[in-house]
């Protein structure tokens, strides 16, 4: 006789199965809430560590996994050293993880959370007040400091997406679309969706959708190899390196604004961050045309200056953790903690570049412990390291200009091989 329930038990994942502590759940027909992410893990790979750093906080996604078929991954004996290796560091992780939640690092601070909301409103204020004073004398000042305030409410957005300024779900989702529907008119749950897919698999080619930058920009050399004979490409590429900061910058954050955020609240129904994003624009006429009596061009042409330096402010640092190292192939997997070694970097601390990055500059810490609040990777961040030399992982910071260098120099590369022959 023929054991059925052998043979399945024995049967290696399948591509509609995905692989999470030991067991393959069977997602055929599964809605997964947070978008296409779970497509990386389907067939291969094991998404232990990404399905508990995104649902930390969250009882109703254990109950819907639960709730899925599954049976226990088979285990096949005489295990390679890959392997064991492997086990080995989820187990460290694990442990290191668990600690670090006994000892409260997991919690939101209310007093951070307050500070981090008013700064980014007396930003905003400032360069309002500055325009009352002397419209044409601090035209510019304002319009960098309200780039600014656009900037930051990316940052602090960034913390509402990954509920860490609460620690609530609905509550922290709700800021998030106010600070980047008001702050910087966009979509909260389309950067939810698109996020989630970077910290899954941080320079993996066909995964990561911040490689996915054609057009207007490339950050590696086989992104751009099969479009190189584009017109447009060979022309704008090899200039890229002088382009990104002042130009790219302002296109990308503009096109978000006026078609891709927009296209996807109206898709969606995000009905929520539409009203956001309404609130923005007319704030901006309501204090342009009554409070300071700017004509309407003037009101535009503030707003897209402003739109230059914030976009240009975000973008650039965002640049500096990831897009000048190495890419991993599309049908390779890395361990959730290689992630965070092979394919991300620190900036060195210090309290500006900690401000000025929104501690986003502890990119080590954030990709390890996305849920975690980010203020608190400045205390956190020699005892990563610390993780890191004992389980041999790479801990790569960088001097903050060092990492500029390189972020425009690999542009530069990049855009040489374009314009090769």
């Amino acid at each position: 006789f023929v054991n059925i329930k052998l043979i399945m038990d024995t049967k290696p994942q399948q591509s509609n199965e995905i692989l999470i502590e030991d067991r393959l759940y069977d997602i055929t027909g599964f809605k997964h809430p947070g978008g296409s992410i779970m497509k990386f893990y389907q067939g291969s790979g094991d998404a232990t560590e990404a399905f508990n750093e995104f649902h930390a906080r969250s009882t109703k996604a254990n109950k819907m996994l639960r709730a899925l078929p599954n049976r226990a991954a088979p285990h096949t004996e005489g295990q390679t050293a890959e392997t064991e290796r492997l086990q080995k560091l989820s187990r460290e992780y694990a442990k290191f993880r668990r600690e670090l939640e006994i000892e409260g690092w997991f919690k939101p601070s209310i007093s951070h959370s307050v500070y981090r909301s008013l700064e980014i409103i007396f930003i905003f204020a400032l360069a309002v007040f500055l325009l009352t004073v002397n419209a044409k004398m601090f035209f510019l000042p304002a319009a960098m400091l309200a780039g600014i305030g656009t900037g930051r409410s990316g940052w602090w957005m960034h913390e509402g997406g990954h509920v860490s300024i609460t620690g609530n779900f609905k509550v922290d989702h709700r800021l998030q679309e106010f600070f980047f529907g008001v702050g910087s008119a966009m979509s909260a749950s389309w950067w939810r969706v698109q996020h989630n897919k970077h910290h899954c698999a941080p320079q993996k080619l066909q995964h990561d959708v911040d490689l996915d930058t054609l057009p207007l920009v490339a950050f590696n050399s086989r992104i751009v190899e099969k479009a190189k004979k584009n017109k447009f490409i060979k022309f704008w590429i090899p200039l890229q390196n002088y382009l990104f900061g002042p130009v790219t910058c302002f296109f990308v954050a503009t096109f978000w604004q006026i078609y891709l955020h927009p296209r996807h609240m109206n898709r969606a129904k995000r009905y929520n961050e539409m009203f956001c994003v309404a609130l923005r624009y007319l704030l901006t006429f309501v204090i342009g045309k009554y409070l300071i009596g700017a004509s309407i061009g003037a009101i535009i042409g503030f707003h897209f200056l402003s739109v230059a330096f914030g976009g240009s402010y975000i973008f650039t640092n965002f640049a500096l953790s990831h897009t000048h190292l190495p890419v991993l192939d599309k049908d390779k997997h890395a361990h959730w903690t290689e992630y965070g070694a092979d394919y991300t970097i620190d900036i060195t601390p210090h309290w500006f570049t900690n401000w000025w990055m929104g501690y986003l500059n502890y990119q080590i810490e954030h990709h390890l412990f996305p849920c975690m609040p980010q203020y608190r990777f400045v205390k956190l961040a020699p005892r990563v390291r610390a993780f890191f030399k004992a389980n041999g992982l790479k801990y790569d910071c960088r001097d903050y200009f060092a990492a500029m260098h390189d972020t425009f120099s690999n542009l530069k590369e990049v855009g040489e091989f374009v314009s090769a022959p």
